[in-house]
């Protein structure tokens, strides 16, 4: 888990993405670890995006729409965060996981 800038993380998850295999993914976190944003690789190459903070939402995205998508859940999920916590999983039930709060 590693604390990205706020102003890169997009291109860095999309650049990332390309080289996960499904099922795995990614997830960014806040600081306090309270919201999340998680991306996972399907299998027909699509994405299942998971919003869970101020909105709870599950989306199925095509490579095109996940970018501005993405822009605008990190502006609603982090909005006066400088930076986010980017979490790569493997496996989809990690999501799950109790995580301590800060």
């Amino acid at each position: 888990m590693s604390l990205i800038n706020i102003d890169s993380v997009r291109s860095q998850v999309l650049r990332l993405l390309k080289r996960i295999e499904p099922p795995g993914g990614i997830e960014l976190l806040s600081y306090k670890r309270n919201r999340s944003v998680a991306i996972s690789c399907l299998h027909d190459g699509g994405y299942l995006v998971r919003e869970k903070g101020y909105e709870e939402q599950e989306i199925l995205l095509t490579r095109d729409q996940l970018g501005r998508v993405l822009k605008t859940m990190i502006k609603r999920e982090f909005p006066r965060s400088r930076k986010v916590r980017l979490f790569k999983f493997k496996d989809p039930a990690e999501l799950d996981r109790p995580r301590q709060k800060i």
